[in-house]
């Protein structure tokens, strides 16, 4: 199957707070993509089982292998899946080329665009309305900061610069950017085809 019928797969990445879901709202709406932001399937396991325990990832892992796997083989357009990928962390590379997996096997696009921002913008970002709203855990705003700070601290969460150059990466700082120049940016440079209606803002 050639990537012209295979739904494409678009990761963004970037650290806490720094618009991953935003940005992936303002793509979906002006491509058809469908959005998989991680919170989904965080909030739906926090539900069960404390942060970080074993059941906790199980059912986090088994959620995204699940959609990605389904939509790779669906007649939809694609799937743009928000990470926080530490570049340190190679299990996270390996849990990349795992959702990645079922789009590569069948000839898809598998693109990638890095979202950078200052601190100090992500800590605002981090007490926005649209990311309580969608994000329940993050509604206690003192553990998200300390959240935000420890894993700042502990991984590195962008990637300075290490695949730039690559076809399939793009890499921008948002700090003074709207999700939605953003979202044109990554639809020009990757030459993703807007749904019927859309129009760029």
């Amino acid at each position: 199957m050639d990537d012209a019928a295979s739904p494409l797969l678009l990761f963004v990445v970037g650290p806490l707070a720094v618009g991953k879901m935003s940005v992936g709202q303002a793509i979906t709406e002006r491509t058809g993509l469908r959005l998989f932001h991680n919170h989904i399937s965080i909030d739906l396991a926090l539900r069960y089982f404390d942060y970080g325990t074993p059941a906790f990832h199980r059912i986090v892992g088994e959620i995204r292998r699940l959609v990605t796997e389904e939509v790779a083989a669906s007649d939809l357009p694609g799937l743009v899946f928000t990470f926080v990928w530490a570049f340190n962390a190679p299990e996270d590379q390996a849990l990349i080329d795992e959702y990645a997996k079922p789009f590569r096997e069948r000839g898809a696009r598998v693109l990638f665009v890095e979202l950078e921002a200052t601190q100090a913008e992500r800590l605002k970002r981090n007490e926005c309305v649209s990311r309580l709203a969608e994000k329940p855990s993050m509604r206690d705003l003192k553990a998200s900061r300390r959240r935000l700070l420890e894993a700042d601290a502990r991984y590195q969460l962008n990637s300075d610069g290490r695949f730039d150059g690559r076809q399939d990466y793009l890499r921008i700082n948002s700090t003074l950017l709207t999700p939605s120049q953003v979202a044109e940016r990554v639809i020009e440079h990757f030459d993703l085809p807007r749904s019927t209606g859309a129009n760029p803002t």
